[in-house]
């Protein structure tokens, strides 16, 4: 081996380490980042965790929300699962400095396989793990998203490996990085590669029949699926399990033909239009791209001390009689500054001013078809980020498109955009430094480039005032409750920050020109021209990447680790030892962190319980809360919270004399509006045929006796045959009966519950939950991890003996 050949990336891979760590530096202290959406994550699967800690097991169920759903998409461990300890190894890193790792080695890997020279490959590597909204996600807690993004380069890399005729090792490059995506368990994400995948294919395809190598094309095809197929075998129990729930999720069809106001509703396959446009990308907020603040950066944009808002802000309130703190005014200030049309933004989308001049440069240096897909790919992705500001393109997605209409906020798909860009204009870099022969070419390219971003830039400041008008969405409201004052001073900070903005981002157009124009005239070494231009790229990046997420973020690890502190309506509602449910708000996972609670927050809830709630629950109508088993409610009064006492609550199980056969959801559903639920029951015909009436012995009782999240023991105790509704959420794979150790059926019942008829007499009824889809995809996972390891192998010693 030439240690000279891998000196380079040795270097390349310790400076990744250096400046991940030193970006996320409170780690070194032992901190972590408090992340909101992870806060939520530690709420919702605390159940699950004491469980795997106690019992040395994975429950795979939990009731502590929704009443009652799965783990799978709740960081469920399953068997054989050697891709995600594969994953574990590669993020060394404390989090979440081993994401931005992962940012840069595999985007390195990438223009290595693009055969650019590593040093470029390091300054691309730069660009792309500091685009702000990649560091903006790891600030809120989307850690499963940065985790697929991270890993799509290496995708893509095994992909042109293939391509490149090198057979063997991007077969075996593309299994492990696809599996690898996979694992990191972000659909949405991996969704969005593989429309540009797709793109990729295309341009290939058409060059291919150009240059009459079909049968190179289709042998490459044929191969990555191969390399495909097996990374989903890697990933097999996790990708069963999360599509054998998504059929019960909101994410797929409702049985539902009505609303929970009785009007009819359009039945989709997948979310509604408006929920998967909600948030959409301004067409012209797209230059965010290139200058962070156009449209005021932020929902919670940090401003300068001296900012005259604050001080606006401050009278606005001391005019209404109250005395409003400089932190508290600056952050409400701040809240105010985006102006585009989006409900919210962390950060804008921002990937640099010397990044999108090299990529303009390189449109007018870089010919062939990574230009081709790179302008087609990012061109499309950008278009569907609009959403419903290009309503013709996205509803066509929507409606033909398969599996595009299960994934909401489509302006997420930015980060394709934010991945092409770097690749391109570090291809125009390369080609400008190293293309000897075309003096002219270049420096016309370079005047072009030079005149085309600043003269963009100064478009912008032509048009502040009149295009850039400053007016927000929300300024209605500004005016009603705070006055003209107030508002004017919000517009003029808004301009502020446009015009700095603008004026930070031709200082690095400016800045970058001259160094490429001295390089160009040998006024400047190769080497020290990259240096420089690294230096500005990360001086660009980091600046604003910070003002949104820096070492303010981190708390110390107890913080993160134990988020939630308990009330004294939480202590009180702990003194009962009883099985129980607690209503808290619906959205939100405090109360799932302590109690077993109806609601939570998920991505992917159950949709018989988010129909439950707003068809009943929402609207407190007491029999459906009582079939819930609903003990405690928590409220706010007079500034404190209260647990409020149920007494009325069914409890675990009870036997019912009547049961009203229906024939679908919808009658199910509004049937549970006028029965009397403790002693009626509604079914669809289609979970079971029972009589209309049962003989009920006012004795007859069924007592929870032993309870397991993954377990639940009952016995029975009725002189009569009758059926029994269980408050647990009736789930149809995984959930097994028996009645005195004999296996029998069970069913829906009241439209989310478990139902089972139970014969006279006292008797032992148990439901245990034991997935059978656990079981099958992990013997698939363990059969295709031996086989990747012997193909790894037979690889190497084969490429070794070549």
């Amino acid at each position: 081996m030439d240690f000279k050949k891998i000196l380079p990336h040795l270097i390349a891979v310790l400076l990744f380490i250096v400046a991940s760590v030193l970006y996320f530096s409170p780690v070194l202290q032992g901190k972590k980042i408090k992340q909101s959406d992870i806060t939520q994550y530690i709420g919702m699967s605390k159940q699950q965790n004491d469980f795997r800690e106690t019992e040395k097991s994975e429950p795979y169920w939990t009731d502590a929300a929704y009443g009652g759903m799965p783990t799978y998409q709740l960081g469920a461990q399953y068997p054989h699962n050697y891709i995600k300890k594969l994953d574990k190894v590669l993020r060394f890193l404390p989090r979440p400095a081993d994401y931005v790792f992962l940012y840069f080695l595999c985007f390195y890997i990438l223009l290595l396989v693009l055969k650019v020279d590593w040093r470029y490959a390091l300054l691309g590597s730069f660009a792309f793990g500091f685009s702000t909204y990649y560091i903006i996600i790891l600030g809120v807690g989307h850690n499963a998203k940065a985790h697929a993004i991270a890993y799509m380069p290496l995708v893509l890399a095994g992909i042109f490996l293939v391509f490149r005729k090198k057979y063997i090792f991007g077969f075996l490059l593309t299994a492990l990085a696809m599996g690898l995506e996979l694992n990191a368990n972000h659909p949405q994400m991996t969704y969005y590669l593989l429309i540009l995948i797709g793109v990729i294919g295309l341009v290939y395809l058409a060059d291919a029949f150009k240059k009459k190598k079909l049968k190179h094309y289709f042998t490459s095809v044929g191969i990555l699926t191969a390399g495909v197929i097996l990374s989903l075998g890697l990933n097999a129990t996790n990708l069963m399990a999360t599509k054998e729930y998504a059929n019960e999720s909101t994410r797929s069809k409702s049985e539902l033909t009505i609303d929970a106001l009785g009007a009819k509703k359009v039945v989709s396959s997948g979310l509604d239009k408006e929920y998967i446009t909600h948030w959409s990308y301004g067409i012209g907020e797209s230059f965010n791209l290139f200058v962070p603040r156009l449209f005021g950066g932020s929902t919670n944009e940090p401003l300068p001390k001296d900012a005259k808002v604050i001080k606006a802000m401050q009278n606005s309130f001391r005019e209404k009689g109250y005395q409003v703190p400089r932190k508290t005014a600056e952050e409400y200030a701040g809240s105010m500054m985006y102006w585009a049309d989006q409900p919210g933004v962390s950060a804008p989308a921002y990937i640099g001013a010397v990044c999108i001049f090299l990529f303009v440069l390189g449109l007018f240096l870089v010919k062939g078809r990574l230009k081709r897909w790179v302008l087609i790919g990012g061109g499309l992705i950008l278009m569907l980020s609009w959403g419903k500001n290009f309503s013709f393109l996205t509803n066509f997605f929507i409606d033909y498109v398969p599996l595009y209409n299960k994934f909401r906020a489509v302006s997420s798909m930015q980060v394709i955009v934010e991945m092409v860009i770097p690749i391109l204009a570090i291809f125009g870099l390369y080609r400008f430094m190293n293309d000897y022969e075309q003096k002219d070419k270049k420096k016309k390219a370079l005047l072009y480039t030079t005149a085309i971003t600043s003269g963009l830039l100064l478009l912008f400041l032509a048009l502040s005032g009149s295009v850039f008008d400053f007016v927000g969405t929300r300024d209605g409201m500004l005016l009603e409750q705070f006055g003209v004052d107030f508002l004017n001073a919000v517009k003029e900070e808004r301009a502020n920050l446009f015009t700095s903005d603008i004026l930070r981002t031709l200082t690095f157009v400016l800045l970058t020109a001259a160094v490429l124009w001295l390089s160009m005239v040998d006024k400047l070494k190769e080497n020290i021209a990259l240096l420089i231009i690294g230096c500005l790229m990360l001086f660009d990046l980091v600046g604003v990447d910070r003002r949104y997420v820096n070492d303010d973020a981190f708390v110390s690890a107890i913080q993160v680790n134990k988020p939630f502190k308990a009330t004294e309506a939480d202590k009180q509602i702990l003194k009962d030892k009883s099985h129980y449910r607690v209503l808290d708000r619906f959205e939100g996972a405090r109360a799932s962190y302590f109690h077993k609670a109806f609601g939570g927050y998920h991505g992917a809830k159950p949709k018989r319980a988010q129909d439950i709630y707003e068809f009943y629950v929402a609207k407190n109508k007491i029999d459906v809360i009582n079939m819930l088993n609903i003990k405690y409610v928590i409220q706010e009064r007079e500034g404190k919270t209260v647990a409020l006492n149920n007494p009325y609550a069914y409890g675990n199980a009870w036997f019912v004399n009547k049961v009203e056969t229906v024939d679908n959801a919808d009658q199910e559903i509004l049937a549970l509006d006028r029965l009397k639920l403790n002693e009626q029951a509604v079914v669809q015909k289609n979970q079971a045929s029972l009589q209309p009436t049962y003989e009920l012995d006012s004795l007859a009782t069924i007592k929870l006796t032993s309870y397991k999240p993954n377990h639940l023991v009952y016995e029975s105790n009725n002189s009569n045959n009758g059926v029994g509704v269980f408050s647990e959420m009736y789930y149809k794979n995984g959930w097994n009966a028996s009645i005195d150790g004999k296996d029998v059926s069970h069913f829906k019942i009241n439209y989310l519950l478990r139902g089972l008829e139970i014969p006279k007499g006292k008797h032992t009824i148990e439901f245990k939950f034991e997935p059978q889809v656990i079981k099958t995809g992990s013997t698939i996972t363990l059969a295709s991890s031996i086989l990747l390891m012997l193909l790894v192998l037979g690889g190497v010693y084969f490429e070794l003996k070549r």
